[in-house]
């Protein structure tokens, strides 16, 4: 049996800039991040990243946990095997 094709993560400019932003007040967190986004890019669906679809007026983004605090949403484009980052932060700034 072949090995799961990887998804490929897409960063926008906007994206970047938002999670150099990030590391850059929770320098902590950059071990976490990366992790986060190597799990993502083989897996988007482990369970340790508790994927999920968010409603009302995020319709249609999904969210990933980096950890119990912080979270990455996303555009998850399964037949495209993409993934398009669009916030990084903890729930208040995400959400």
């Amino acid at each position: 049996m072949l090995p799961a094709m990887p998804y490929t993560i897409i960063f926008t400019e906007r994206y970047t800039r938002i999670a150099s932003r990030f590391l850059k007040r929770h320098p902590d967190m950059a071990r976490a991040y990366e992790k986060t986004l190597a799990l993502l890019q083989v897996n988007p669906h482990h369970p340790s990243l508790r994927l999920h679809e968010l409603g009302g007026r995020l319709q249609g983004v999904q969210s990933v946990s980096i950890n119990l605090s912080y979270r990455i949403t996303l555009h998850l484009l399964v037949t495209e095997r993409e993934i398009v980052p669009l916030n990084v932060g903890d729930h208040d700034a995400v959400y």
